[in-house]
């Protein structure tokens, strides 16, 4: 059986997905403008796929450390390889008010990121895609005497 193209359902489902998956899904070229912002991102962070579209990140979160961030992603970009954030690291990438009634001894999310190279066809990286991961719960959990 040969494989063919993706047909508009695939991506109608894949893009379903990728909206309503419970992390943040953002897609940045090599100039860290952003490609995606997904429903995840736009519910916290207040701002719209339609307004951080095409923007730097650095002018969308200017509290972002822009040389530290530049410095971690520059091997994914470079090299192809994934890197990531931990809470212990740093609390958060992007400060998004904590929401969970639970956990609600915190203001922020904490959260765990990943940084993904996404390849062209030709395997040149040309942009970059993050998923952010909200742990804030799991992290009170620890921190509980």
């Amino acid at each position: 059986m040969e494989s063919s193209p993706l047909e508009i359902n695939d991506i109608h489902w894949l893009m379903s997905m990728i909206q309503t998956i419970d992390v943040g899904l953002v897609v940045l070229d090599s100039d860290y403008r952003v490609l995606a912002w997904n429903t995840f991102m736009e519910n916290h962070s207040g701002k719209s796929p339609i307004q951080v579209r095409e923007k730097s990140l650095f002018s969308i979160f200017p509290e972002l450390d822009e040389e530290w961030f530049r410095q971690k992603t520059k091997p994914v970009f470079l090299l192809g390889n994934r890197a990531f954030t931990t809470w212990q690291q740093r609390p958060y990438l992007f400060k998004f008010n904590n929401y969970h009634p639970i956990t609600g001894t915190v203001d922020f999310m904490y959260q765990n990121t990943t940084i993904t190279p996404l390849a062209s066809a030709d395997g040149k990286v040309g942009q970059i895609c993050l998923t952010i991961y909200d742990i804030t719960e799991m992290v009170c959990a620890v921190s509980r005497p």
